[in-house]
């Protein structure tokens, strides 16, 4: 009552002795064995495992595996404490310029992209004074991310770094490591975009002693993962979840780091009219490549295979390979785009490209692999389903998947939801005919084509369209011998 009385503030609780367990004997035994293993051979220490085993063979202990774990793994840092041979690291704090430096690094992060869960990398890019970090996913860590992930960041911060930016060594930029110095053999393709960009590499130690050389970065990835990655984020692509990504850059911008006075977006604003100008002139950061189509009419890149169109079989064409997609070219002109795979051995192919020889192979349509792609990607879409099984009741299966494929030509032409309108519009109808199809999409705009289909035939005038549509006359380019 009188300690009551002489306080408001209630006393702290005593703890409780802490609960005996069927270890408690037999910890003075593992004790010795950890002692007498600070002067055994280093091969030739006791594991865990062993420890368990000495217990139950030698002392009849009867004891469970996890609970002479959990002692081995709190008690060993403490007899080695005790022996005065435990190493103590010391850090020494540091203070950066500002405009000065910066540190670079990429950390795994896990997506459900697509309806799939799929392991992306999150490049960062840290601003050592303003700790203004700058990050972009991409499907791989390969150079091309590295590069791309490095103009993003820049162009963003609207300069570059006056001093070094600390970087591991990873493959993207170190062919090799020399001995234990900090010496390296640089890609060559890293030595051409560091000297466009004016940027002076400085490479960590390996392993763990390297990651506190750039404990910003490694501090910062940590943060965005866990405050923005959790949960998982649910994208139907990486383009949708790039832009969440600078969102959550610019929501980061407001918050302090540590006990600074100042927010990020405050000390940023005094770094950056320090930084080195960008370039003028663009880097390419695509990696090139010189790939022969095959007679299914795809290229190999890296582990996958794309499509390209048909009419290229045989032929060597360029393809430039991103970190999100690559583009292919025949002779300086684009002729496919593709969003990179994620998968190994994956194949990606676009409908279009095989649209000349199924016209003449209409029988290849039904099981083929790029149909079966462009239903699964939205492009094919139930419209042309019952489109297509109409013109096969009316024109027989041959001809209507004949007249369907013209269809689908459409596309090189008008948009993809036009086409779908004016498949609708002659469904309803009833005129089973490209022609027809062709004549409503193209007047979907300006909202005629339900009147328009009402008053087309099944056998609409094709001199008729072609005067409606001046590039129907391009169907002859199809008349061609794979």
């Amino acid at each position: 009552m009188q300690r009551a009385l002489d306080s408001a503030w209630p006393e702290p609780r005593k703890k409780l002795p802490p609960r005996a367990t069927a270890l408690d004997s037999y910890k003075p035994v593992i004790d010795e064995i950890l002692r007498a293993d600070l002067d055994a051979p280093r091969k030739q220490r006791h594991t865990v495992i062993r420890i368990f085993h000495r217990l139950v063979e030698e002392h009849g202990a009867e004891v469970s595996y996890g609970i002479v774990r959990y002692y081995v793994a709190a008690r060993k840092p403490e007899i080695l404490a005790a022996s005065g041979r435990a190493p103590q690291e010391a850090f020494v704090p540091q203070t950066h310029q500002p405009g000065h430096e910066a540190e670079v690094d990429f950390g795994d992060v896990t997506v459900r992209l697509g309806g799939e869960l799929v392991t992306c990398y999150l490049f960062s890019f840290r601003l050592s004074y303003s700790g203004k970090a700058v990050h972009r996913v991409f499907a791989s860590c390969g150079q091309e991310a590295f590069f791309e992930g490095h103009v993003h960041a820049l162009r963003t911060l609207g300069g570059v770094p006056r001093s070094k930016v600390r970087y591991d060594n990873l493959k993207a930029a170190v062919a090799r490591v020399l001995g234990l110095s900090r010496a390296r053999v640089e890609a060559d393709r890293w030595i051409a975009f560091k000297s466009h960009y004016g940027i002076e590499s400085f490479y960590c130690r390996p392993g763990i002693e390297g990651a506190h050389e750039k404990g910003g970065v490694e501090g910062m990835i940590g943060y965005f993962r866990r405050n923005h990655f959790v949960p998982v984020p649910e994208v139907a692509s990486l383009a949708e979840l790039n832009e969440m990504v600078e969102q959550w850059d610019r929501q980061d911008d407001a918050r302090r780091i540590g006990a600074r006075s100042k927010t990020v977006a405050e000390c940023l604003a005094l770094e950056q009219p320090l930084l080195m100008p960008l370039p003028e002139e663009p880097f390419e950061t695509g990696r090139l490549f010189t790939p022969r189509v095959d007679r299914y009419g795809q290229i190999p890149v890296r582990t996958n295979r794309y499509s390209v169109p048909i009419r290229l079989i045989g032929k060597r064409v360029r393809v430039v390979l991103h970190a999100s997609h690559l583009v292919v070219y025949d002779q300086n002109v684009e002729v496919a785009r593709h969003e990179r795979l994620i998968a190994k051995g994956a194949v990606r192919l676009e409908l279009d490209h095989y649209l000349e020889v199924l016209v003449r192979k209409p029988g290849a349509f039904p099981g083929s692999t790029a149909l079966e792609q462009a239903r699964s990607a939205g492009k094919f879409t139930p419209v042309h389903d019952v489109w297509w099984a109409q013109a096969r009741k009316v024109h027989g299966e041959r001809d209507g998947t004949r007249a369907l494929i013209e269809v689908l030509l459409l596309g090189r032409h008008l948009p993809h939801e036009h086409i779908v309108a004016g498949l609708a519009a002659a469904l309803r109808a009833g005129a089973m005919t490209a022609d027809a199809v062709a004549l409503t999409s193209s007047c979907t705009v300006s909202g005629e084509a339900s009147r328009i289909a009402a008053g087309l035939g099944v056998h609409s005038c094709r001199a008729d369209v072609r005067s409606a549509v001046c590039w129907w006359d391009s169907r002859p380019a199809m008349a061609w011998t794979v």
